[in-house]
């Protein structure tokens, strides 16, 4: 039975494009998936190899498409020809209309058949541009009919029969063969070349040529092009309904692009992801699965002068040539308005496309995309591994990448179709319904483990063999299969293993516990290991365990993570998820299964030092920011402590009476109030003035100090006179500073008080500098 799985594509906005950038791509979509230079390349397992296939463009040129149809056709011509996975695939290009004399031909050759090397590639840009709309004089009819026979006998004729066929016709789909005496009486000619048409695509069929129409023109004929599109080989790359030939209708250059880079991965098979499209500067993010094996980044620039550089998921700016760390590169077009990155064994994760360009070549936007092919591997497991017959067994299909990582991103196995069957000795083939809805026996919904049941039929004997495959568009096939036998009554050991899935770092280890039971009087030697994985990965140890005659109990065992540089790059912050089975074989026991466990180990990078010590840093934080807190503190009250502001400054005479009073406001920024006595003789009176005669500040031990110029520091305690001139001391009044004693202290009884008054502290009220108390 089949399962499929599916996923709502997001529909990101499609970028419009000029349709000279379509023009430049005549040199891009060959590189599409295209080998590179052949230098080595670690990887895990050997190069994909992927097949080459045969195609051929049929361009109408017709008088039923205007100028810019033709002109759109061309570009498309271009880009189909120059898209293929393979170097040594082949393809034909020919423009054809209608023969309307003996002097005229339906067919005109333009590209020959053309291996899609280094040099193939240029050949096709240059002879694309061959193609031109047919002048009256040459016939305007359109000859479908002659068309499809000539893509199918270029297709046919000497090529690799089980190399795919693929034709793409580009046309607006309406047959005119009316002036063409080749189809008979003028009365009879459309309904011949109906006729003729389904003959055509019958012996298309035959010869497993697929046909995909492309419908150009503001109104091409849907239902022609759907017949045409249905009349051919129905097979695809895939038996998949996305591999089947489907009619597409290009609504104008600027949708070229788009819609057949969407056709061309149907086609051939590829996974095609359309990304954002913005004008430069800009910095452009399209994601690669881990599942790509090879994948191209194709950029539609607009403009030729726009620059391109590309930045790989871990940071680092990658060539567009050669090789760098696992992968290798290759770009074409780097010159025109369309230009792609070939990668061969990419690193997975989002790559982001930085568009640069000079002033008055920013008004295009640049689009960004993705074609890519893969391999989905699988890991099965069927538990007990040794089952009896009538015993329920449970198989799980479990899905990863090549290099035996698990699939995190249900979206990667998108359109998935699992096929499962028991098969053995004594019964009929039984089908097997795996899902991966978390329902039954499968613990969690979309997370790339297969799971479903079966009951081992009461006459089974002998072999058993549990099977899957899977299938999805872009990604190659994979079948996996388990062996066993039908256990007797009673064997004579049994195993049991409890390993948690688990969160862990490179170089650590995951333990777990074997339940083993040995029901013989001889020992028996188990044999572990980790298989579905690649080899180095995971580790587990003890690689073998000796029971003891009638032994009954557990046994410790680890699985060991490899270290960081076994990884590399593919280690990222978001870690790796390792999928792997653990077997353990009864090596006495001609090396009979006794446990096939999934194994399952998040592998996260070891943390960095404020990973480890956050604690110790956010604790270390708290303490210095308490300790500058209280510096602060601390040389606030100190400068409060040496403010002179609110210190009532009084002048006292030789007898003792008050001349004048004057509050001190704040200091400058030593918390030093300067001031003069002016008239000392007259009308003595105390004035702020910067940079005066006198200056005084608060004492730590109270009261205040006087500066004098040329005279030093005197202590001024509260009570006490310090002698400024002959007939004049300076005392302190009743401090006025908020908090203290905001009142006046009254003048003393006899005192002689001037005219003037204070009215506040610092500036005498009106904020002037020399505002005086009398």
């Amino acid at each position: 039975m089949e399962r499929v799985t599916g996923r709502r594509q997001s529909r990101r906005g499609r970028a419009r494009r000029a349709a000279v950038s379509l023009l430049g791509g005549t040199a891009v979509f060959a590189s599409l998936l295209a080998p590179a230079a052949q230098d080595p390349v670690p990887a895990a397992d050997s190069e994909p190899a992927f097949p080459a296939v045969n195609y051929a463009v049929a361009v109408d040129e017709s008088a039923s498409l205007a100028p810019e149809d033709m002109k759109a056709e061309k570009a498309a011509a271009a880009r189909i020809a120059l898209g293929d996975v393979s170097s040594s695939s082949h393809v034909t290009v020919f423009g054809f209309a209608a023969a309307e004399n003996a002097d005229q031909r339906a067919v005109d050759p333009v590209c020959p058949r053309t291996a899609l090397d280094a040099a193939g590639r240029e050949t096709i840009g240059r002879c694309v541009g061959k193609l031109r709309s047919r002048k009256e004089s040459e016939g305007t009819g359109t000859d479908l009919p002659s068309a499809i026979r000539q893509g199918v006998h270029d297709l046919t004729d000497g090529s690799d029969a089980s190399q795919p066929r693929v034709l793409f016709l580009l046309t607006d789909g309406k047959l005119d063969v009316k002036d063409s005496p080749k189809y008979g009486d003028p009365a009879h000619r459309q309904a011949e070349g109906e006729r003729q048409l389904e003959q055509a695509l019958k012996d298309a069929a035959a010869q497993n040529v697929q046909i995909w129409p492309l419908g150009f023109g503001p109104d091409p004929d849907k239902a022609q092009l759907d017949q045409i599109a249905a009349g051919g080989y129905q097979k695809g790359c895939v038996e998949l309904p996305s591999a089947t030939p489907k009619a597409h209708k290009v609504n104008g250059a600027k949708d070229v692009g788009p819609t057949l880079e969407r056709i061309f991965a149907a086609a051939h098979c590829l996974r095609h992801e359309e990304g954002p499209s913005k004008r430069p500067p800009a910095t452009l993010e399209i994601g690669i699965s881990p599942l790509a094996t090879v994948g191209s980044i194709v950029v539609d620039k607009g403009d030729p002068e726009v620059k391109i550089s590309y930045i790989d998921p871990s940071g680092d700016k990658v060539p567009t040539s050669g090789t760098y760390k696992k992968s290798r590169f290759e770009l074409a077009g780097g010159t025109g308005p369309v230009e792609a990155l070939k990668i061969v064994d990419p690193l997975p994760g989002t790559w982001k496309v930085k568009a640069e360009a000079p002033e008055g070549h920013r008004s295009l936007p640049v689009a960004v995309s993705v074609l890519w092919q893969g391999e989905l591997r699988g890991a099965i497991t069927m538990d007990p591994p040794s089952p009896q017959a009538g015993e329920k067994v449970t198989v799980t299909m479990r899905l990863q990448t090549r290099e035996g990582y698990e699939i995190k991103d249900p979206r990667d196995y998108e359109g998935l179709r699992v096929r499962s069957e028991l098969t053995g000795e004594g019964f009929s083939p039984l089908a097997l319904d795996l899902a991966d809805g978390g329902k039954g026996t499968d613990p969690k919904a979309s997370d790339g483990s297969f799971t479903g049941t079966v009951t081992i039929p009461k006459d089974a004997d002998g072999a058993l063999k549990v099977s899957a495959t899977l299938t999805a568009s872009g990604l190659s096939a994979d079948t996996r299969s388990e062996g066993s036998t039908v256990a007797p009554g009673e064997l004579p050991v049994t195993a049991a293993l409890e390993l948690p899935a688990a969160d862990t770092h490179p170089g650590a280890t995951v333990t777990g516990t074997l339940a083993v039971h040995n029901t013989t009087d001889t020992p028996h030697t188990l044999r572990l290991s980790v298989a579905d994985l690649r080899s180095g990965l995971l580790t587990v140890k003890p690689a073998e365990i000796t029971l003891k005659p009638g032994e009954s109990g557990t046994r410790e065992v680890q699985v060991e993570v490899a270290p960081a540089d076994v990884f590399g790059d593919r280690l990222g912050d978001d870690g790796l998820n390792l999928a792997g089975t653990v077997t353990a074989v009864d090596t006495t026991d001609g090396d009979r299964t006794l446990v096939r466990a999934p194994l399952s180990v998040r592998v996260v990078p070891e943390p960095g030092i404020w990973e480890r010590y956050w604690w110790a840093f956010v604790s270390a934080a708290v303490l210095i920011a308490l300790a500058g807190a209280a510096l602060v503190a601390w040389r606030q009250l100190r400068n409060r402590r040496k403010d002179p502001y609110g210190l009532m400054l009084q002048l006292v005479s030789e007898d003792g009476r008050i001349l004048n009073e004057h509050p001190a406001g704040h200091g400058n920024s030593k918390h030093w109030y300067e001031f003069a006595v002016v008239e000392a003789h007259r009308s003595p009176r105390i004035e702020r003035r910067p940079h005066g005669q006198y200056a005084v500040q608060r004492s730590r031990e109270g009261g205040a100090v006087l500066r004098t110029k040329g005279a030093g520091r005197t202590a001024l305690t509260t009570g006490g006179q310090v002698q400024l001139t002959d007939t004049l001391s300076l005392a302190l009044g009743e401090d006025t500073r908020p908090g203290r004693n905001n009142r006046r202290r009254p003048t003393a009884a006899g005192a002689t008080v001037g005219a003037g008054s204070s009215t506040g502290p610092g500036e005498g009220g009106n904020d002037s500098p020399f505002t005086s108390y009398l």
